[in-house]
């Protein structure tokens, strides 16, 4: 396999994105360059208070070590001891308009290394969608472009990795779905190296067109006050998730990651209510009623 390649794919990536996002918003993103004392680095561009984001951040790191963390080898634990080396964008996008969703992509590469052996190595990615008011045609807007992105890799492809996105990003806590899905995909190395590499690279590129115009459509929707605070406490939902079940957030930071550029996903205003409820026919009922159960939107 050939890291260099991968690692010129996603640098191109993060600044074909950034650009865009930037262009989008109105405001530039700050770029952050950082080390890892204990090997490699990454980029962080983010954007906070911005005319349309709030908080956005797109990152790419490539970093390595002589063991693996655990969450990287708890359910891969042959590769106990081996060295790593992991390469990736991600990104998570938070808008001010609560008419505008919430996303997250993420695409990369993993490599275990060991002395007298072949490496080990798989593909991983990803995007979905956390709106906080549904609009269907949004929703079919984004699951087809995940499903034209995959389907010349395998029309069956679609339907496993839309369900496996369904099953991932679920708080099991609350027994709820973290959003409307999309795609995600991991350990992926069946049909050689050239195949999986071009998969994630059209996961990757296909980012752009199936988000931005969602939020073209919705970014002059008027709000108020009540938008704004379902909105903070459906963000509270995000948080959950990213720190209690994501495996990117534990990998970050049981392999001694970059703490301020794992969690830039984090929205900056959150609110946490006891036993909340919406209110029967609401437009926020209809979140939980029409857009959260898993369903086929293509």
């Amino acid at each position: 396999m050939d890291s260099q390649a991968v690692r010129g794919y996603l640098t191109g990536l993060q600044d074909r994105i950034v650009a865009a996002l930037a262009a989008f918003d109105g405001q530039p993103f700050r770029r952050d360059e950082w080390q890892r004392p204990q090997g490699g680095g990454g980029i962080s561009r983010l954007i906070e208070e911005g005319d349309f984001f709030e908080r956005g951040g797109v990152n790419f790191s490539h970093v390595m070590g002589d063991k693996l963390p655990a969450s990287a080898s708890a359910h891969r634990p042959e590769l106990a001891g081996r060295g790593w080396e992991a390469l990736g964008v991600s990104l998570v996008l938070h808008p001010k308009n609560p008419y505008c969703p919430t996303t997250h992509m993420n695409v990369r590469c993993f490599v275990a290394t060991k002395e007298n052996a072949a490496p080990v190595w798989w593909f991983g990615g990803g995007m979905d969608l956390t709106p906080y008011y549904g609009f269907a045609e949004d929703a079919v807007h984004f699951h087809a472009a995940c499903k034209q992105a995959l389907d010349p890799f395998g029309t069956d492809l679609h339907a496993r990795y839309k369900k496996w996105c369904d099953e991932y990003f679920f708080l099991k806590h609350r027994d709820e779905p973290r959003g409307i899905g999309g795609i995600f995909f991991d350990d992926l190395n069946e049909g050689g190296f050239e195949r999986c590499f071009a998969l994630t690279q059209s996961v990757g590129d296909s980012f752009l067109a199936a988000y931005l115009p969602l939020c073209e459509r919705r970014r002059e929707l008027a709000y108020g006050e009540r938008e704004r605070d379902f909105q903070a406490y459906r963000r509270g939902r995000y948080v959950e998730f990213n720190l209690v079940w994501d495996r990117g957030t534990l990998f970050g930071l049981q392999s001694g990651g970059r703490t301020e550029a794992i969690l830039m996903s984090l929205p900056p205003v959150v609110k946490w209510r006891y036993d909340w409820h919406p209110a029967p026919g609401s437009a926020e009922e209809k979140l939980y009623s029409d857009f959260l159960p898993p369903r086929d939107w293509v």
